[in-house]
């Protein structure tokens, strides 16, 4: 050992100091970098010459230590820091920050699945979610029913204004008050057509043919033809005009079949717990209405009142363009209230919901109504939607019983969920003297179709989209991958971090569980760096640097004055 060694020594001081200058270097230009991890690089000593061992304590002497010569120093290992950066909002949707220890799964054309710290993402033109290099976040989407899926991981996609969705009505608050101290609905309306004959001048029956049906005001020629068109064009019910229907007459259509598409069309319904005989029907004679009449017995309460005047039915027979006349017999009363909600099937089509309800008996214990309801949506032949229910008040007017208010709307052939269930719920509607008879429709929880207009991020990582419609839904969920120990990733451009040897295994988790930390949305991780101690790092290696090289330069002079020597 001599001089040249020294001068190797000191180059090792040279080499480790450089790396500590190189590896506070790197943190210094990522100190705006994001979610960075800085770097510190540990030296350590090289192999020692020893000259003695040492020797153990005598009798006389004592002992002595190892004599030992350092051959300098070398980088022992670059330590990464992921200790936490400070949070920056930034108010982008997309931006999101890890507040633990977790790492961003993205998946990587070459590498497959990598992990990332940055949360700098963005919506590419397939609206999926994903880096600022395109590299696709990873995480759990959803089923049809919107439901999370757990399992496999899958690109992250947020459909803005492309994805739609709606939601089926399955419940309706009504509120109001209903008058107890109206009159009780005994009677509905009752009207009578001319007394019709079939074309050998018999009274006619349910089973006498259209084409063979006669009015005796103009005996032998039949009112319709095989291809006539009858339309409901001005029939009222409760004073508001039903919808525009038609009846084609075909070469076996019978006067039933048509008592049958006015009863429906009309919404009579014929529970037998109304009582009466409601009803489209043609009378044999009895009651005092002559055979081969046309009679229509409406439901009782003013609301479900029906009105058929000449011009309401209209043929497009040129010689019989009005073939029936209605004559009102009877006229409906009772206390009654109308009213009308819209709902939605499950495609978000708007479907209309009628309700009549009408004072239907009052005792000491108080009052019952009976409410109809029918909707011109239900696909069914008839709008009338099942049998009718009650509403039972105590004399103190609050409402003691419901019966009947879970109701079925036919949607066969719409795509839609069939058949669509809503239940009524009265549960605010009163039955007082002190306020008239009025109820409305408060809320009900379906939607129409909407399109996917916004979205944000939940610290558990679950996206939640907004629609049009004002509906939520979960769109999927952000994925966490978590290690045993983090510092031995291996780190790659771009920001990402690959397993290494000695990193463990991925932990795939969700934000929240198994230690990964909950996630901070429209905001960013700063790096770590402490600009302030990479300062006094710097000063500390350049010192070092300039003390290995004074080291080097002294050993050349002794070397020269060694030389001189020689001379």
């Amino acid at each position: 050992m001599g001089l040249t060694s020294a001068m190797f020594t000191g180059l090792t001081g040279l080499n480790s100091n450089q790396f500590r200058i190189d590896t506070v270097g790197d943190n210094i230009a990522n100190i705006n970098t994001t979610a960075f991890k800085a770097s510190r690089a540990n030296f350590e000593n090289q192999l020692s010459l020893t000259l003695s061992n040492g020797t153990a304590p005598g009798d006389v002497l004592g002992g002595t230590n190892p004599l030992q010569i350092g051959l300098g120093s070398a980088l022992g290992s670059v330590q990464r820091s992921f200790t936490p950066g400070a949070i920056e909002t930034t108010g982008v949707p997309t931006d999101m920050a890890i507040e633990g220890s977790g790492f961003f799964i993205v998946n990587t054309p070459n590498d497959g699945q990598v992990y990332v710290r940055d949360g700098t993402f963005r919506l590419d033109a397939n609206n999926r979610l994903v880096t600022a290099d395109g590299y696709r976040v990873q995480g759990y989407g959803t089923d049809d029913n919107y439901s999370i899926v757990s399992g496999a991981l899958t690109d992250l996609e947020i459909p803005l204004g492309t994805l739609s969705s709606a939601r089926a009505t399955s419940n309706v608050n009504l509120d109001g008050n209903l008058n107890a101290s109206g009159t009780i609905a005994t009677q509905g309306t009752v009207l009578a057509s001319q007394a019709f004959e079939d074309i050998s001048g018999g009274a006619a029956t349910a089973g006498t043919l259209l084409t063979g049906l006669v009015d005796p005001a103009t005996p032998g020629t039949a009112l319709f033809a095989e291809g006539d068109v009858v339309t409901l064009q001005n029939v009222q019910k409760g004073g508001r005009q039903l919808p525009e229907q038609q009846f084609t007459v075909a070469a076996g259509s019978t006067l039933g079949d048509f008592a049958t598409f006015l009863q429906d069309n009309l919404g009579i319904n014929t529970d037998p717990a109304v009582g009466g005989t409601p009803g489209v029907r043609i009378s044999d004679g009895s009651g005092g209405i002559a055979a081969g009449t046309l009679v229509v017995e409406g439901n009782p309460g003013t609301d479900n009142a029906i009105g058929i005047d000449l011009s309401a039915i209209r043929s497009s027979n040129g010689n019989f363009n009005t073939p029936f006349n209605f004559t009102q017999t009877q006229a409906a009363n009772g206390e009654s209230v109308y009213t009308s909600f819209i709902a939605y099937d499950s495609l978000g089509t708007p479907i209309q919901v009628d309700v009549t309800m009408v004072l239907a008996s009052k005792s000491n214990a108080g009052n019952v109504w009976r409410f109809y309801a029918e909707s011109r949506d239900d696909t069914d032949v008839s709008p009338v939607l099942g049998t009718t229910g009650t509403l039972t008040f105590d004399n103190d007017g609050r409402l003691a019983a419901v019966t009947g208010n879970s109701i079925q709307i036919d949607r066969a052939d719409t795509g839609a969920v069939n058949p669509m269930q809503i239940e009524l719920n009265f549960d605010h509607v009163t039955g007082l003297t002190t306020a008239g008879s009025g109820v409305v429709m408060t809320t009900q929880d379906g939607f129409a179709t909407g399109s996917l207009t916004s979205f944000a991020v939940g610290n558990n990582g679950v996206i939640t989209g907004t629609f049009s419609n004002g509906l939520t839904r979960p769109l999927g969920q952000v994925a966490l991958a978590t290690f045993t120990n983090p510092e031995g990733l291996i780190a790659r451009a771009n920001n990402l971090y690959v397993v290494g040897p000695n990193s463990g295994a991925a932990v795939i988790s969700t934000p929240g569980t198994m230690g990964a930390g909950t996630l901070a949305a429209g905001a960013l991780e700063l790096s770590n760096v402490d600009l302030t101690r990479e300062f006094i790092g710097l000063i500390t290696a350049s010192t070092g640097f300039s003390a290995a090289g004074r080291v080097i330069s002294t050993s050349n002079e002794l070397l020269n004055e060694l030389l001189l020597i020689a001379r």
